[in-house]
């Protein structure tokens, strides 16, 4: 009897192949990989994984499994799951419940599927696992032990759970991890935001008003790597130091109610919701496009849209056309959803390569390690160096260590300055 649920399994083989192609690029992860096969830390355990069912995850599913886990996972976004991927997992034994292109009640089903398999360990992308475990599946809590989060905003969520006293077994932050969002939020959402925005739309955008509203990890990257393409970047921020850097580092700094007036280009990277409204969608120019980079479809508030907008069509794969009322268009990419997982593949594999060893080393601190309080922890600092070391071995650089003399002088006071 089957217990998974995908698009086609057909599609297996070109799935294999999107798995061999990343693997490639994550020598990280293989290498712990290659260790977790002969040490089997995950012999008996069962993860229970909400995660963007790329050839990325796919690679740390493998991982996981060699290690001797029972893995069962679903889509952490109804439009980012690569099908050809999720029909190669089941052929791997995984409990895949996960296909592009779900509805909301779709996408909270498959998470109740992944729940039903009782995992000892959870991994989530944006903290619905975790959520749906603490309100309509109360049930599974007594056989959680602990787990990860991947996102910003997720971890957002789980702080916000923990400080109301919801939170009832241990999360480890892998997103703040400096081996994580210094690369993946910054390198990787800074690419992969571009080459979604220009999957969707094919423009140039040298020359181009673009408007990056956050200023946090995904927010630079997203600002540097459109600088890097010779657009005009504009910064919108609500905090006044990630303001204060986003203008030494060379950019325009602004209310939204005035980029809203200039802007062609308007990426949200927040994880708040509403960051662009009714007020600024009224202000903008004809032809503006809208993206976004946050991790849920509320970041652009979609009802005003809506409510603005007299007729639209599909003018090419996540593109949508909205003919205002006024005669203005405005363009919607990907739904509204992460226009780097929609409109293109997500993060490149090499920077997935450090996430997602530090996922797989979380989880296997959680797995060996007693039951830790139910609060959202840091990830050991051993692991973060682990995973920069090892990245650094893969890619060829030797760097520097501290003499006996150097080490002595960091450690005490008697030296003095002289």
């Amino acid at each position: 009897m089957k217990d998974f649920k995908v698009k086609d399994e057909s599609l297996a083989q070109k799935g294999f192949l999107q798995m061999e192609w990343a693997s490639k690029h994550m020598p990280v992860l293989n290498q712990i990989k290659k260790r977790f096969s002969q040490e089997k830390p995950f012999k008996g355990v069962t993860l229970g994984a909400c995660l963007h069912v790329t050839k990325e995850t796919a690679v740390l599913v493998d991982a996981f499994i060699a290690g001797g886990a029972n893995v069962a996972l679903c889509g952490s976004n109804p439009l980012s799951t690569q099908d050809e991927v999720a029909a190669a997992l089941t052929q791997l034994g995984v409990h895949v419940f996960a296909w592009r292109g779900q509805t909301t009640e779709e996408y909270y089903w498959c998470i109740e599927r992944v729940i039903d398999h009782k995992p000892l360990i959870t991994l989530d992308d944006g903290a619905d696992l975790v959520g749906t475990i603490h309100s309509r599946r109360t049930d599974a809590l007594k056989n959680v032990k602990g787990g990860t989060e991947e996102t910003t905003t997720g971890v957002l969520r789980l702080k916000a759970m923990e400080k109301n006293e919801a939170l009832k077994y241990a999360i480890i932050a892998v997103n703040d991890a400096y081996t994580k969002y210094l690369f993946d939020n910054r390198y990787g959402t800074g690419q992969s935001t571009v080459d979604g925005i220009l999957r969707a739309t094919n423009i140039l955008l040298a020359g181009k008003n673009i408007v990056v509203c956050g200023y946090g990890w995904c927010g630079r990257g997203i600002a540097l790597r459109a600088r890097g393409m010779g657009a005009n970047v504009i910064v919108t921020e609500i905090n006044p130091l990630r303001a204060l850097e986003a203008a030494m580092d060379g950019f325009r700094v602004m209310p939204m109610k005035e980029a809203a007036e200039i802007g062609e280009i308007f990426v949200t990277a927040t994880g708040n919701i509403n960051v662009i409204r009714k007020e600024h969608m009224e202000k903008m120019r004809d032809g503006a496009i809208l993206a976004n980079s946050g991790h849920f479809n509320v970041e652009i508030n979609l009802q005003d849209l809506e409510e603005l907008t007299v007729s639209k069509r599909l003018i090419r794969q996540n593109l949508e056309e909205y003919a205002l009322k006024d005669g203005r268009k405005l363009y919607l990419l990907a739904e509204g959803r992460l226009v780097n997982l929609t409109a293109a593949e997500g993060h490149p594999s090499e920077v997935m390569d450090m996430s997602f060893a530090n996922q797989a080393l979380c989880v296997e601190h959680l797995v060996k390690t007693e039951r830790m309080p139910p609060k959202v922890h840091p990830v050991p600092k051993e692991i973060d160096e682990t995973v920069a070391r090892l990245k650094l071995e893969a890619m060829g650089i030797k760097i520097d260590k501290l003499t006996e003399e150097q080490e002595k002088y960091l450690a005490t006071w008697e030296m003095g300055t002289t």
